[in-house]
């Protein structure tokens, strides 16, 4: 049977789970995928949110911990610190034999920390301190406040994700904070090859926003738009691809690159297809790439194992994606006001799974209450 996900692995594109639950850890089922290939795994409120709120899967646990005296914010950290250390130890042999590179698990600080640099380091470090594995990147959004924390914490030596990145510009300091992150590192002494990360690029909501736009500016007649729809998301990652390449592959690495250091790979998130009218892997096909991963949810791991393309395509059609861009520019479409609004958007819907995540606790902690 032909095995997709090792085959995309070989073109050098890591592929990851974005999803984690206790069921997939208890019943071995990401086991299973590590054994398939699947080389890392990564967690946001939202996917924290489905798994507690939505399953029994936890009540024993809950119940344990009230018994124990915890409040809903300890007994939500006790359930996500053990998922996390679980998946961090079902993924350490493919660590140890990336030497580093891969087998990495990712926990997100509270998005409520979005906008709050020193609430986020110590926050990135205390969860870093708690979870004591080696393999586990803190998840820090790219918003103003976030960037800076990046660029701390990496001097640190705290492995991290760069969430919610949109914007070829904001990526761009993205990838500054980590080579100035490196740099203080590099002052420690110890070696580069510790620290990983990776710039999470979310794919499929710019679609999303761009194709609304578009279509609320046919219905009002103005004009033709209609064959720019479902362009902007795909041309977007590529050109941010090519960015990469620029900066990792020249001179402003270079000292890094000779000392040991490892490049900061392209994540592309949000991969799953929203719109029903695109095919499935639509975010997957168009994005293989050497030194990139795609992180992607249950039901576009199950489409890329039966049908995704296996070839080099993240370099196709440049000039394709640079044209697509400079048509939504000329046609007055902003795509750093659509980024900046995705930006905007994404930290509050975490927010939001982060708070519905915690009332969710809380309910259970009242009724199960009742039965201590």
């Amino acid at each position: 049977m032909t095995n997709r996900i090792k085959q995309i692995q070989a073109l050098g594109q890591a592929i990851w789970f974005d999803y984690i639950s206790r069921q997939l850890l208890d019943s071995g089922e990401l086991a299973d995928l590590v054994e398939e290939g699947v080389t890392g795994v990564t967690s946001n409120p939202t996917i924290f949110h489905h798994a507690i709120a939505g399953s029994t899967d936890y009540d024993d646990e809950i119940t344990r911990l009230i018994r124990a005296d915890k409040s809903t914010n300890e007994i939500y950290e006790a359930l996500v610190v053990r998922d996390i250390r679980d998946a961090a130890d079902v993924l350490r042999p493919v660590y140890n034999e990336t030497h580093g590179r891969d087998g990495f698990v990712s926990i997100e600080v509270s998005p409520r920390l979005a906008h709050d640099t020193d609430g986020t380091i110590a926050e990135a470090r205390r969860l870093h301190k708690t979870i004591e594995r080696p393999n586990v990147m803190i998840k820090v959004p790219a918003t103003p406040e976030g960037i800076p924390a990046i660029s701390t914490l990496l001097g640190e030596g705290i492995c991290v994700n760069v969430t919610l990145i949109f914007s070829i510009v904001v990526y761009e300091h993205v990838m500054q904070a980590y080579l100035d992150g490196l740099r203080t590192y590099a002052k420690t002494g110890k070696p580069l090859g510790l620290v990983s990360s990776v710039a999470s690029f979310f794919v499929s909501r710019v679609d999303t926003l761009t194709d609304n736009v578009l279509l609320h500016r046919v219905q009002h007649g103005e004009g033709h738009l209609e064959p720019l729809m479902g362009l902007a998301a795909v041309a977007n990652a590529k050109l941010a691809y090519a960015k990469f390449k620029q900066v990792f592959g020249g001179e402003q690495f270079g000292d890094l690159r000779a000392a040991g250091a490892r490049v900061q790979r392209p994540l592309w998130a949000s991969t799953s297809t929203k719109s029903p009218s695109y095919p499935d892997t639509k975010y997957v096909d168009p994005l293989i790439g050497v030194n990139t991963v795609n992180t992607v949810p249950p039901e576009t791991l199950r489409a890329l194992r039966d049908h995704a393309v296996v070839a080099q395509t993240i370099e196709q059609d440049l000039a394709n994606a640079q044209a697509v861009m400079n048509e939504l520019g000329g046609i007055k479409v902003d795509m750093e006001w659509v980024t900046g609004c995705l930006l905007e958007e994404g930290v509050k819907k975490f927010a939001n799974s982060f708070d519905a995540l915690m009332q969710a606790i809380d309910e259970k902690r009242a009724n199960l209450q009742a039965s201590v």
